[in-house]
């Protein structure tokens, strides 16, 4: 009801008023007036028959105005006559809930202008609760009164949660003129949060006295005296959500169920779950899979068990997600509405592979599947044809059938096959008039139908929804639709257990699901995340579709038309259970029955949550703090001490990281870090670490006061740019007599100085030799050091000896920043180069020409030239900002991935092309001519065009190239390509064209994919040449002639002359080629060829391999199967179950399908196609076109 307040039209007291465009239409009844003419304030609102269906289908508020019509002839309604009124002001609702109690209360109002800006009316009783009319005499906020009805209760007498559903309606009227009224209607249901519902504007106040009210001779105010009568109707709550507002509703607490959260247009999905999930019997199967070994999200399988459990113990909506993503849909599939028979069938094989091979393997067949005959059978001899198929849905048609029993009558009527339309028994019986049909012999315990409610329209050429009104029962026996030898030891009586419903029209709609999970309780609607409480009418009178009812049985039209209201919504697939098999296939399913690895793993992830719930709601009790060591600078190999975006599980060099409580001292937080270092806490001390200026992080000063706490000491280090505390730990290498650490700068004196003798300074060292940069450790020197005096501090640190080798040297830098590392002269001192705490010196072993102190000029091996070592340390922090880590996997069509694997390599961003090839060649051991890559897409996995070899093209450009991050490279990866190793170089590669060819080996049922290579200006010949070498089969002279045709679309397109040059053969078609059948050889005339085809029920949804065929002047279309049997390649039942029909070329033409005695070369016009109806069995996973796929 609460939406309702936003039309400012029937809103409780508290609800700001709209404008006058939003005024109640008010109510006149006189015998000379027509009480349908609107006043001149009356606001533009929907007639109720407009109002309670939305042009979408769905019943968009929870309040209807209503708005009683009067016929001018009857005589004149009196506010007295309470009865009339009654009947008058509340007309029958159409939810049609149960009466429980009506009471009119009139408020005699004395003195209007002398009443408060606010009344309340006396209180009285009705359905045992109290209740009074509110009043704002002069508006509430508006220039019309307003008038509410409201609950009478005291504010500490309100019972918990308690609600009332109300009809009412509320009369405004002259009390020495009861002709005289004005009234509004509504319904509402009250609550505690919701206590009066009424109307802002019930009557413009100029209205009100003093004029004559809408043609009659009185006011309806005199001698400033007005009657106000409230008509309340109590109404029955079956559901308990009868007008509620779902604000704070919980499904779980209202009905023990919870409900599926929507991603996007997952609501067929959700309301076939919901279905299967209370079909019991099929989720203790469920859970019978073996999982324990692949609990992995893209196990559909498991994925589909935790949805299962969750559904069973959750207290909240459960969400869809992991399946989705398990069946490997992405974004754009969750928002396509797709199929439900398709989607339940294709779900059910899935179930059924990943059973296999376990004592349930057959078990999902034994419950949803029933086997059906089609026959043909003679009259007048002894001749049948049939054949036996398992069936796990019916299909019923809806257009020409009242109801559920008539279609199963309409699904296994017999045709007459006679006259012209004889049947062919062989050549014993020759043509013979026969029976054809079909006849179930055994029905499912759970009985899946589909209506057909979507169908083919050939007069508006279009799919369209039927909806006309189709009946089906609770409970029926389906013992007369089988044949009559059938096993008939159980009754084949079915109960309903569930209805799925679509709301909407074709393109667009929403689906939402009625089940009764008990065998003797109660329906319940699943809409999605909510689910409430059903009435049978609900269930079922409000599915059959057509037009709305009302109570009496009459048809709802449009206001002054004759036009009916048609339901949106109507019941698209029904669930019957076998009445003999309801207590088996509805058995209790108890925590017993969950998979104890499943229960397991939701105990895991409960506590996980439940540890990060508690970890936020104390996160601010604690702050994080970061510790560099000796040990963790020792694992760096980048720039700065640490990476503190790394965790050390990511990278060995990265902080220790510790959770402590803000108001833990310093002398605390020490004592932690000591235990896990192995040393006395006196030997540990911590320097604050800050950003400097040039966005380094460098330690700054030992923290001297350890009574601070974490939280203070975090606060005073100035230009903290992270949530944590950032420190390095130092750890003492002296110690005095009593065990008191020595520490060489920032050493507290006796008498409280402190002395700052020396400089920290980090010691790194680039070794050339493994391309590596390390952290050594620290050093303390005073700064009025040279530079060239650090040179034996190193050399003992390395333990290199008192001196290095002759002619090998020492180069000094400083690391200032990740892009600045300058040389350090050795003549001056550490104060001169500015050199201060915190910074770090790097260091590397070269050759020189002349000794210049150990810092000589760089003299490069040949080795070193030669190959892409980097000598200089310089040049290697350039790599390190550079560095880049690229993921390479060999192409998933045109590389062998057992030959040659997916890898790593470290790389530098401005690495050309060239280098990138030598570099992967190196790798796998190929010549880096034969190499090419090509980028991902990022969204689905699959490659990218090739990478053109340019003389500017680098890694960098490669994977983010100009441009990155517009919709042109969003889905682009930018740390990964594919890579495809060539038979020829690139240089050669320019001059030949690649053109993908499907080989048909075996009909068309095996198809092969070649990537060939020909010359850019070789010929078709050419192609069958590279295809007889590729694909290693006999050439033309062997074998016989091969001929090479396009197929767009599924269809197939034209023919490719042996000469036609290669360079001009369509990228967008498929190139296909096979040895041209004997009975073709030398046949060249075109009109003696029809274009065959695949489709499923509809032509416009082609698949499969297209073929020209050749058709034989009078022959009888029997034969013609037989030729078509061995061109196609498919034998057996498989090739029986297809249906064949000529396709005329015009757009949504219906297929005219073919009998034995027909003759194609006479049914068939020139342009017509052969179309062969059957299943698409080899979808694979595309979208555009809608096509429903499960990966997992």
């Amino acid at each position: 009801m609460g939406n309702q307040t936003n039309r400012g039209l029937l809103t409780p007291s508290s609800t700001p008023p709209t404008d006058d465009r939003f005024a109640n239409l008010p109510i006149r009844i006189k015998d000379d007036q027509n009480p349908q003419a609107p006043s001149p304030n009356a606001m533009l609102v929907d007639t109720p028959e407009e109002h309670i269906v939305e042009p979408n289908g769905v019943d968009n508020d929870d309040v209807a105005i209503i708005t009683p019509e009067a016929d001018e002839k009857e005589a004149p309604v009196l506010a007295t006559d309470y009865k009339t009124m009654k009947e008058h002001v509340l007309p029958a609702l159409i939810d049609e809930p149960p009466i429980l109690e009506d009471q009119v209360h009139t408020w005699e109002i004395k003195g209007w202008r002398n009443l408060n800006k606010k009344e309340h009316g006396p209180v009285f009783q009705a359905g045992g609760f109290p209740w009074r009319i509110l009043l704002f005499p002069y508006g509430n906020n508006v220039d019309q009164c307003s008038i509410y009805l409201e609950h009478g209760f005291e504010a500490d007498e309100m019972p918990e949660k308690w609600s009332c559903c109300v009809q009412f309606a509320l009369v405004l009227w002259n009390p020495n003129d009861p002709s005289v009224f004005h009234h509004h209607s509504a319904h509402h249901r009250f609550t505690k949060e919701e206590s009066d519902w009424g109307f802002t504007r019930f009557l413009e106040l100029r209205r009100l006295f003093n004029q004559p009210y809408d043609g009659s001779t009185r006011p309806l105010g005199e001698n400033d005296s007005v009657n106000i009568s409230a008509y309340v109707r109590i109404v029955e709550d079956e559901t308990g959500v009868l007008w509620h507002n779902f604000n704070n509703y919980d499904s779980k607490q209202e009905t023990g169920y919870v409900g599926l959260k929507n991603q996007g247009a997952t609501c067929y999905l959700n309301s076939l779950l919901q279905s299967l999930y209370f079909t019991n019997a099929f989720r203790k199967i469920i859970y019978q899979i073996p999982t324990e070994q692949d609990e992995s999200m893209m196990n559909s399988a498991y994925t589909l068990q935790r949805l299962f459990y969750q559904l069973q113990t959750s207290n909240t909506a459960v969400a869809t997600s992991e399946l989705t993503k398990s069946f490997g849909w992405e974004t754009r599939h969750i928002f396509e509405q797709q199929d439900v028979q398709e989607l339940s069938r294709k779900l059910m094989e899935r179930m059924e592979e990943k059973m296999k091979g376990t004592p349930h393997e057959k078990a999902l067949a034994q419950m949803f599947s029933g086997k059906i005959k089609t026959f043909i059978s003679c009259i007048n001899v002894p001749y049948e044809s049939s054949r036996v198929e398992d069936f796990w849905d019916v299909q019923l048609n809806v257009s020409g059938n009242k109801n559920l029993l008539e279609s199963f009558q309409d699904y296994i009527q017999v045709e007459k096959l006679d006259g012209e339309n004889q049947y062919y028994a062989g050549d014993e019986y020759k043509l013979q008039d026969a029976n054809k049909g079909v006849i179930f012999q055994s029905f499912p315990d759970v009985l899946h139908l589909q209506l057909k409610r979507f169908e083919y329209d050939i007069q508006r050429d279009t799919m369209m929804k039927i909806n006309a009104r189709y009946e089906f029962p609770e409970e029926f026996d389906a013992a007369p639709f089988l044949e009559k030898d059938a096993d008939r030891s159980e009754p084949w009586e079915y109960e309903l257990h569930g209805v799925l419903v679509h709301s909407g029209d074709l393109n667009t709609g929403h689906y939402y699901a009625f089940l009764k999970p008990a065998k003797d309780g109660n329906w319940y609607k699943y809409d999605d995340d909510k689910v409430t409480k059903a009435r049978k009418l609900e269930v079922l009178e409000d599915n059959f579709g057509g037009p709305f009812r009302l109570p009496n049985g009459q048809i709802r039209t449009l206001p002054q038309k004759k036009t009916p209201i048609m339901r949106p919504n109507s019941a698209y697939m029904l669930v019957y259970i076998r009445k003999s098999r309801v207590d088996q296939i509805l058995t209790p399913v108890t925590e017993e029955d969950t998979p104890p690895h499943l229960r397991n793993r939701f105990a895991e992830e409960l506590a996980a949550r439940e540890a990060r719930r508690k970890e936020r709601e104390e996160q601010h009790l604690y702050i994080g703090v970061k510790v560099v060591t000796e040990a963790t600078f020792q694992q760096h190999g980048g720039t700065d001490l640490t990476y503190f975006d790394l965790t050390p599980d990511q990278d060995p060099g990265a902080p220790i990281y510790y959770r402590v409580l803000r108001q833990d001292t310093l002398e605390q937080l020490v004592a932690k870090i000591a235990a896990d270092l192995g040393q006395d806490p006196r030997r540990v001390r911590l320097w604050i670490m800050v950003n400097r200026q040039n966005k380094t992080v460098r330690p700054d000063a030992p923290i001297m006061d350890l009574q601070l706490t974490v939280e203070e000491t975090y606060s005073k280090a100035t230009a903290q740019r992270d949530e944590s505390l950032r420190v390095w730990a130092e750890v003492a290498e002296e110690v005095n007599a009593d065990g008191e650490p020595i520490w060489p700068s920032y050493q507290a004196q006796a008498n409280g100085a402190i002395v700052k003798d020396n400089i920290l300074l980090f010691l790194k060292w680039f070794d050339v030799e493994s391309q590596t940069l390390k952290g050594v450790g620290h050093v303390y020197v005073r700064l009025d050091k040279k530079v060239e005096d650090l040179v034996p501090v190193i050399l003992k640190k390395m333990g290199w000896g008192e001196k290095l080798p002759s002619g090998e040297k020492i180069q000094l830098y400083e690391e200032i920043k990740p892009t600045m590392v300058d040389g350090l002269r050795g003549k001056e001192t550490l104060k001169t180069e500015e050199l201060q705490d915190g910074d770090i010196i790097c260091f590397h072993r070269t050759h020189v020409h002349k000794s210049r102190l150990g810092l000589g000029e760089i003299k490069p091996s040949e080795d070193a030239k030669s190959s892409d070592r980097l000598t200089d340390a310089r040049d290697y922090y350039d790599f390190l900002l550079h560095r880049k880590v690229v993921r390479f996997c060999p192409h998933p069509q045109k590389a062998d991935v057992q030959q040659y694997p997916q890898f790593e390599l470290v790389l530098s961003s401005k690495m050309s092309y060239d280098k990138l090839s030598e570099k992967v060649g190196e790798h796998i051991d190929v010549e880096p001519t034969h190499i090419r890559f090509y980028t991902i897409n990022g969204a689905n996995g699959n490659p990218r065009t090739a990478v053109k070899r340019l003389s500017n093209q680098t890694v960098e450009r490669i994977l983010t190239p100009p441009g990155y991050g517009q919709m042109n490279h969003l889905n682009q990866l930018s740390d990964a390509l594919y890579y495809e190793v060539l038979d020829i170089s690139l240089a050669e590669l320019d001059t030949k064209k690649s053109i993908k060819v499907t080989w048909l080996s075996e009909g068309i049922t095996k198809e092969d994919q070649y990537d060939l290579l020909v010359t850019k200006s070789g010929v078709v010949e050419d192609l069958i040449e590279a295809l007889v070498k590729k694909a290693k089969i006999p050439s033309e002279e062997e074998a016989g002639q091969i001929r090479v045709y396009e197929v767009s679309n599924n269809k197939w397109y034209r023919d490719l002359d042996r000469n036609y040059p290669v360079i001009s053969i369509n990228e967008y078609t498929t190139v296909v080629a096979e040895r041209k059948p004997e009975e073709e050889v030398g046949v060249t005339d075109p009109n003696q060829y029809i274009t065959v085809f695949h489709f499923q029920n509809e032509p416009s949804r082609a698949h499969g391999m297209s073929f020209r065929f050749l058709i034989k002047e009078g022959e009888p279309f029997s034969e013609t199967k037989k030729r078509l049997e061995k061109r196609l390649g498919i034998k057996g039942k498989s090739f029986e179950k297809i249906k064949f029909a000529v396709v005329r070329r015009a757009q949504f033409s219906r297929p005219i399908y073919l009998q034995d005695d027909d003759i194609l070369y006479e049914t068939a016009e020139r342009e017509d196609y052969l179309g062969l109806d059957h299943v698409d069995r080899s979808r694979s996973a595309r979208n555009g076109g809608g096509d429903l796929f499960l990966k997992g």
